[in-house]
């Protein structure tokens, strides 16, 4: 799971729209976001767990106020406020665009807000670049990358992270470290099963004669829906058109305006490479697809082609399959009852049974020329299978080279679009913006376009199973004979996947304790050793004595024990799944977001969690104060740091003290005073030179 962008509206402190915030990946993977307390940090923690499971920290005081109070307040009567977090990732070169809203009204006459349900919405990119509805449920999804009896490990609040082994009898690390490593997918593949073992151990009923009247109703009112969704997607249809004949408006104004002309024929090829690239892409997965269709059965063939050359072989050593005599030869002989020799061929004589019995033996006719045949062509298989992995790999690699290529159009293009946002002539910078708010639009229409495709053919879908239960009577004949076999696979599959679940869990613990020690052995200067036991609970001892004796760990331990504990995590299911594809989620990938995690540790083991946590995740997300960055801490993640922003806290007080962050010799705002009298919180970059 790689984090791509985060964006809020009216969430908290954050009034209207924020910019976005980009995360950085790759070797530079830290981002870092800078504030005082009460500025925000842990609001864009639980922005992070809000939009993705709609679950808070225990910190985040008032959950339930969500929607800003200044754009409340501001707001006209009977009118709602909207609030929403937007989150996009990347997983398995898929990206997804997460949207989770929730709306408040204007207080009523009881001086209360109404707030709405909150709820989730998800796009899916595809290779043509337009954004889909997934066919699955968003929070299907969401469970399968990453689940939510998970989402404390990867989004915390560093002050509290002691707490999570702490003795507790609603400790559940057990239970969330098998879903993590897959073993909870065996659990639940057993718990299925058995259902299904028990559904089959029932017997099996004809099916009722179906209400025809009621599906041929329901069959018309689904071929009305598709005609309105149809009707709706021609009008989208029209509307982008005539946004993209906008948008052309505004890239020849850029290009006619003095000083951005050369900017805008730079974005317009950068464009037009982008475009190709893509349509280079599709092509080759097309091209990929159509090679494993019709060519991947011929790695199947070598042991089949044993097989056969050992059976002709075998038919050649018992003289069934030998060249000369012909059955056709030995049918004249007979007919005519006369032998080469000369000799009388009179039925039931030994000479003419002898004769007789090499019919038995000579082969069929033309199967001996068929035979030769497929010799011939079967020794050119392992040939055929070594070219089919080069043209695999060929394609592969194709595919890999063009989207390295498209990766550095686009941060070309986004460079270039944020001097166009920057540029010191405000005609410039308004016709970019009437740009950018044109491609939003296109890209809202676009995703509404998708959803319509998506309810078109699912209505298509439902129309034709309609159809099939019209047309359906009965059950087939063989059904009860079906479900026996089923029942006896089911039994088997269960013992099977139990036993696979034992030995599994027992090799990754072992694994999952050494990566932990290993960690803490590193940030640690205490000769303690962390254990975990058969039930994930994990505990330091002490072996200075050579006996192991349980110690009782201090704060700042236990803050460095769970950090072990989730680095060794990460780490180890990261080579776990590379080794067993099969178990589950996809883990190669796991982004960390981290709020003040530095407050309570000492000198030291600040200075060697910095080191080590950069280490732990593909990315780190580090929400902190300067008191708690200055020093050892921004000196070992220096060489990390990819993307920086600070949180500028603006506060009605008339004597408010300003407060400001310095950077290389340069200073940010982190305190201002509101001129507006409410309090609030913008998001700035940081751009270091």
């Amino acid at each position: 799971m790689k984090l791509i962008y985060l964006q809020l509206c009216n969430f908290r402190q954050f009034y209207g729209k924020t910019p976005v915030i980009r995360f950085a990946s790759g070797k530079k993977n830290t981002t870092v976001i800078y504030g005082n307390n009460g500025a925000g940090k842990t609001t864009i923690l639980n922005a992070f767990t809000w939009v993705l499971y709609e679950k808070f920290t225990a910190a985040f005081a008032s959950p339930e106020l969500l929607v800003n109070q200044r754009a409340i307040t501001e707001v006209n009567n009977n009118k709602a406020v909207e609030c929403w977090v937007e989150l996009q990732f990347e997983r398995d070169r898929k990206l997804y665009q997460l949207k989770r809203k929730c709306y408040a009204s204007s207080r009523n006459q009881d001086n209360c807000i109404q707030y709405s349900q909150a709820k989730l919405f998800m796009l899916v990119a595809a290779d043509d670049g337009r954004w889909y509805p997934p066919l699955e449920p968003p929070e299907d999804i969401i469970e399968s990358i990453l689940p939510a009896s998970l989402h404390q490990y990867f989004f915390f609040d560093g002050e509290r992270i002691d707490s999570f082994f702490r003795a507790s009898k609603d400790n559940n690390i057990a239970e969330d470290t098998k879903e993590l490593l897959g073993v909870k997918v065996l659990d639940r593949a057993i718990e299925h099963l058995k259902k299904a073992k028990k559904s089959l151990q029932e017997e099996l009923q004809e099916l009722g004669d179906t209400e025809t009247k009621k599906l041929l109703q329901e069959q018309i009112e689904s071929e009305q829906e598709c005609d309105r969704i149809e009707q709706r997607i021609s009008e989208i249809v029209r509307e982008i058109k005539q946004l993209e004949k906008q948008k052309r408006t505004f890239s020849s104004q850029l290009l006619n305006s003095s000083g951005a002309d050369q900017v805008q024929k730079l974005k317009s090829k950068l464009i037009k490479q982008q475009k190709s690239i893509k349509h280079n892409l599709i092509q080759a997965k097309i091209n990929l697809k159509k090679l494993l269709s019709q060519t991947s059965h011929i790695i199947f063939l070598p042991s089949i082609n044993a097989k056969f050359l050992t059976l002709v072989q075998d038919l050649r050593d018992r003289g069934q399959l030998s060249s000369g005599l012909k059955q056709e030869f030995i049918q004249q002989l007979l007919d005519q009852q006369r032998c080469l020799c000369g000799e009388q061929l009179t039925p039931e004589t030994s000479a003419y049974k002898n004769v007789r019995s090499w019919l038995e033996k000579v082969e069929i006719k033309d199967i001996e020329e068929s035979a030769i045949r497929l010799e011939t062509q079967t020794n050119n298989l392992e040939h055929q299978s070594a070219e089919f992995w080069q043209q695999i790999d060929q394609q592969q690699t194709h595919i890999n080279h063009q989207y390295l290529e498209l990766n550095h159009l686009e941060s070309e293009l986004e460079k270039i679009n944020k001097q166009l946002r920057n540029y010191p002539d405000r005609d410039i910078q308004k016709i970019q913006q009437n740009i950018e708010t044109t491609e939003e639009k296109i890209q809202a229409l676009t995703l509404e376009q998708g959803a319509n495709k998506q309810q078109k053919s699912d209505r298509a879908e439902q129309i034709i199973k309609l159809t099939q239960k019209i047309n359906q009577h009965k059950l087939t004949e063989n059904k009860q004979t079906i479900a026996k076999n089923r029942l006896q696979a089911t039994e088997e599959s269960i013992a099977r996947i139990i036993e696979v679940r034992t030995r599994l869990e027992q090799e990754f613990r072992l694994a999952l304790e050494q990566k932990v020690q290993a960690i803490f052995s590193f940030i640690s200067f205490t000769p303690y050793t962390p254990k975990l036991s058969t039930n994930y609970e994990l505990t330091l001892v002490e072996n200075t004595s050579g006996v192991e004796v349980p110690v009782a760990a201090s704060t700042g331990e236990n803050q460095i024990l769970s950090l072990s504990f989730i680095g060794g995590i990460i780490d180890r299911v990261r080579e776990w799944s590379q080794r067993n594809t099969l178990m589950g989620p996809d883990s190669s990938t796991f982004p960390i977001v981290m709020d003040s995690p530095f407050g309570s540790l000492d000198r030291i083991y600040r200075r060697q969690v910095a080191k080590a946590i950069p280490e732990l995740a593909n990315q780190l997300i580090i929400l902190a104060t300067k008191t708690q960055w200055r020093g050892e801490v921004e000196a070992e993640t220096a060489d990390h740091i990819g993307q920086e922003y600070v949180l500028v806290y603006y506060s009605p007080k008339l004597d408010c003290e300003q407060d400001w962050l310095e950077l290389d010799a340069l200073d940010y705002p982190l305190v201002k005073h509101s001129c507006n009298n409410f309090k609030y919180t913008e998001i700035a970059i940081i751009n270091r030179h």
